[in-house]
Order: C-alpha cells, then structure tokens, then sequence
C-alpha cells in the first residue's frame, strides 16, 4: 500500500505566534515531526502543506518535500484539516499521477510522538479494516465525563451527563469505565474518504491507537509548551545519564 504522510503547518498561530520555527530543544518545532516521519520507515513519501515560505524553507531543508504551496484560502484560522487534505491529494494526483492508499496527517504540534508510533499506526490501519485510525490518550479521572458538572441557569451544579444531583455521582474512580480523548498526534485514513458523497478523514469506522502518556500531548498555548519542553529535557538528560 502507498502510505502518504502530510505534515500541516500554516503561518497564522496565535496561541504562540511563529511555534512552528520557534526552538524547542535547539531545533525547530516542525523539526521533530519531519524526523519521526523519516525515521518510521513506512511513509512513501511525506510532505509539507503550507502558505509560509520560511516554514517550507526549513522542512526542505530537513529532507521534507514540499511539492506546492498551500493556498491562503486554506491556511485561515478555520479552516479545518478536510479541504486541506484533499487540495493536497488532488494536486499530487494532477502533477505527476499521484495517488497514495492512506494518506497520514503529520502535525507539527506533537513534538513527542516517535516513529515507532507511526509505523504501529499505520500497520493498525492496514491490518484492522477500519476506515481511520485515531490517536487518543487517557483521561484524567478528575475530567471524567461521568463526574464534570455543568451549571443551571440559577446556579444550582449538578452532573454533566445525566444531570442528577452530585450526590449521585460515582464515589469510586476505580469504578469508572476508561475514557480516552483524540490527541491530535495520530490519524490515517483511507484516501476514498476524503472523496465520498459525505467526505471526512474518519469514514465510517475509525479504530483507536492507544498513546502512552506525554507521547500524545499537544502544544496549543504557552503552558502546553513549557509541559512539552519538560518532557523533552527529562527524556535527554535520562538519554545522557543512560
């Protein structure tokens, strides 16, 4: 099968303006995305969508192909991953006949996840038969959906699900069932369901790729970045000592 991977990185980050150049560890955010793709081993190709001409600069010159640049309409604060993916595949498709049987999304953002986890991602979506493979993390306990509140219009809390009152809600967390949240750091999904009469990157049937705690953290503001870089010096110095 011909695995795609696309690494998605436009200009417009407020959160933390410019992150996906700015340094964290001494290299560029982008740096360690481009590196996991190129070290998994499984990526036909992996390549750059994006409207900035530094961001393409620098992942050319770390080895990753950037075949076009990305239109300004698709690099807005909203727009969402679907257009972007399909602009991309119908453009390889135009210029050269390219069509890949998987395509994966790449994002800069999660620096820690490895190329281990991208070969385990895709050998899931070739080996289950699902339409999509999705990267998820464990929820905290304390952000159980069976324990969150939410508030009536005069104030009075009670549970977000069922809204009984609080004094309802499970008393033991080891009797809570698993709750698990997408974390941005994984999805692969078949090509055709970009194209379908209802297109998405999902299709009917996605399966989940269970992510280890902090593999599958994301950086969207500053606290994220400070937690994330953290992580990455512990896991140096822990390298260094070993």
């Amino acid at each position: 099968m011909k695995v795609l991977g696309v690494i998605t990185a436009r200009s417009g980050s407020k959160g933390i303006p410019g992150k996906n150049l700015k340094l964290l560890g001494g290299r560029p955010l982008i740096a360690y995305t481009i590196a996991a793709a190129q070290e998994s081993g499984v990526l036909d190709r992996v390549i750059l969508s994006t409207d900035d001409s530094d961001i393409a600069a620098v992942a050319q010159s770390l080895g990753c192909e950037v075949p076009f640049i990305r239109p300004a309409d698709l690099a807005l604060d909203g727009t969402p991953h679907l257009p972007v993916m399909q602009h991309a595949i119908d453009w390889l498709a135009g210029n050269g006949g390219y069509r890949p049987d998987l395509v994966m999304i790449l994002q800069p953002t999660s620096p820690l996840r490895r190329a281990e986890h991208v070969r385990e991602a895709v050998a899931l979506a070739q080996t289950s038969g699902a339409d999509s493979v999705v990267g998820v993390s464990a929820v905290p306990v304390h952000y159980h959906p069976l324990r969150t509140l939410r508030l009536e219009p005069d104030g009075t809390a009670v549970l977000f699900v069922s809204g009984d009152p609080i004094r309802r809600r499970d008393k033991r967390r080891q009797d809570l069932p698993p709750v698990w949240a997408m974390n941005g750091a994984i999805y692969v999904f078949r090509t055709e369901t970009l194209f379908e009469p209802d297109p998405s990157l999902f299709g009917a049937r996605s399966v989940a790729y269970i992510m280890r705690h902090p593999s599958g953290l994301s950086i969207d503001d500053p606290d994220d970045w400070t937690e994330v870089e953290r992580h990455l010096s512990h896991s140096i110095t822990g390298h260094a000592r070993g």
